[in-house]
């Protein structure tokens, strides 16, 4: 593969808008790079934005989910859907946000070997049948989230995130985008 993200010829823009250019540059900032995710849509500013809105609403906007809890979704789902960028970047981000690499770690071959809180498994349970047989989804798959605490609105997030992260593996893995490399290594 060459210096694409992904396996399409689908080159970014060039020069990029003033203000994707100046997000470019926010990521390079504080993460030492523009993730590979971001390069792929930036062929056509429109989609760049409506996915950088949609990923920064669910990820970073208000929610009582935490932003670790938000990742540890994010990989089970990635885990399941085996989507390799996904796996590595929100692993990281697990490793980093927890202070644990073997967290990040059992994250993505199996949550469930977790030391985890029961409110925690609950929630990646659901994201796991979510990603695995939405169409099977019940009142008490419901009932089981809000006896370990989570609202109506907590539900929401959590099939909003996993929901989210089920579309862009699939993108992910159908046109092979690939980790940025410094992923590998961050919070080991």
């Amino acid at each position: 593969m060459s210096d694409q993200p992904t396996a399409l010829d689908l080159p970014m823009m060039d020069p990029l808008p003033e203000a994707t250019q100046k997000y470019f540059d926010i990521c390079e900032d504080k993460l030492g790079m523009v993730p590979n995710v971001l390069k792929a849509y930036a062929f056509d500013v429109e989609k760049l934005n409506a996915f950088t809105a949609m990923y920064n609403d669910l990820m970073l906007g208000d929610s009582a989910l935490t932003k670790l809890e938000r990742e540890m979704i994010a990989v089970v789902v990635s885990s399941i859907n085996r989507c390799f960028y996904c796996q590595v970047a929100h692993g990281a981000a697990v490793r980093e946000l927890s202070g644990d690499p073997k967290l990040g770690e059992m994250m993505v071959m199996n949550y469930r070997v977790a030391d985890i809180t029961p409110r925690q498994r609950a929630m990646l349970d659901f994201a796991a049948k979510v990603t695995t047989a939405s169409a099977t989804i019940e009142e008490t798959d419901r009932a089981a989230l809000r006896a370990h605490g989570f609202t109506d609105r907590d539900i929401w997030d959590i099939a909003n995130v996993t929901g989210f992260f089920n579309m862009s593996n699939r993108v992910a893995s159908a046109t092979d985008m690939r980790p940025n490399d410094p992923y590998h290594a961050q919070a080991r």
